[in-house]
């Protein structure tokens, strides 16, 4: 009896194992949490924001417009890490409506922009593409040269990592634009507005024989004038020289008339 073992004793052994093994895990979870946590903040810091409701309402009609103008789709789409996550789509056809592969959109042109932030621990920097895409009647050259026409309005690759939301759909109301310079389609017709009432119809203009030969029928008058002028001019001169020339004679008769009555 006095060898046995006291039954209470053990109990107090497996209690501090128990709180041994339960402060593990505890710190395992904790751990795993504060990790969670971190990663997913690094991952919100990362994400590429989709453009603003306003600036995809206001593009919306514009590429409805153009779309009415040329016959061409025109839309857009942007990505996240090289198109695994859509980020925003839209078109001429509305918010969320792509114009690649739509039967509603036989000839289409769309701006793609594909933006990767990295996290702050990273040595990458952030990073964009950009490309310009359409259906198979476009060239590859000419789309490639209406992707560097959005060059000339700041459309650049830093454009799209400092605000990809505004670069994406202002890339794509300048699609039209570009287009049409590369004489892919016409170009936008300007709006006017008709007339309140129809114009008046015009009077008889009458014969048209003389509008374009009026500076010879003024000609041929002047010289028509001159011509009666210097013939009168003429006659009466003549008439003159006549009258001189009869009193000659008749002076030359009383002189010799009177020579002899004076002898």
């Amino acid at each position: 009896m006095a060898t046995g073992k006291a039954p209470g004793r053990a109990a107090p052994k497996k209690t501090g194992q128990a709180v041994l093994v339960w402060g593990i895990v505890g710190a395992v979870l904790l751990g795993g949490c504060v990790i969670g946590q971190a990663t997913n903040g690094d991952d919100a810091g990362t994400s590429v924001a989709p453009p603003t409701a306003t600036e995809r309402n206001d593009t919306v009609p514009i590429l409805r417009q153009a779309f009415e103008s040329q016959g061409i789709c025109y839309g857009w789409r942007l990505q996240e890490g090289y198109g695994d996550d859509v980020v925003s789509v839209g078109s001429n056809l509305g918010d969320g409506v792509p114009v690649e592969g739509n039967p509603q959109c036989p000839r289409w042109v769309q701006v793609v922009g594909d933006v990767t932030y990295t996290s702050e621990s990273s040595e990458s920097d952030d990073y964009a593409y950009v490309t310009v895409e359409g259906s198979s009647d476009f060239k590859d050259l000419d789309l490639l040269l209406v992707k560097g026409g959005l060059a000339d309005f700041d459309l650049t690759a830093d454009a799209f990592v400092d605000d990809p939301g505004w670069a994406v759909t202002r890339a794509a109301v300048t699609l039209p634009l570009l287009v049409a310079e590369r004489e892919l389609a016409s170009p936008e017709p300007v709006a006017t507005a008709a007339p309140a009432d129809p114009p008046a119809a015009l009077a008889d203009a009458g014969n048209d024989m003389w509008r374009d030969r009026w500076g010879w029928l003024l000609g041929a008058a002047g010289l028509l004038l001159l011509t009666v002028l210097m013939v009168t001019v003429g006659l009466v001169q003549r008439r003159r020289q006549r009258a001189a020339a009869a009193k000659v004679p008749a002076q030359r008769r009383k002189a010799t008339t009177r020579t002899p009555e004076r002898a």
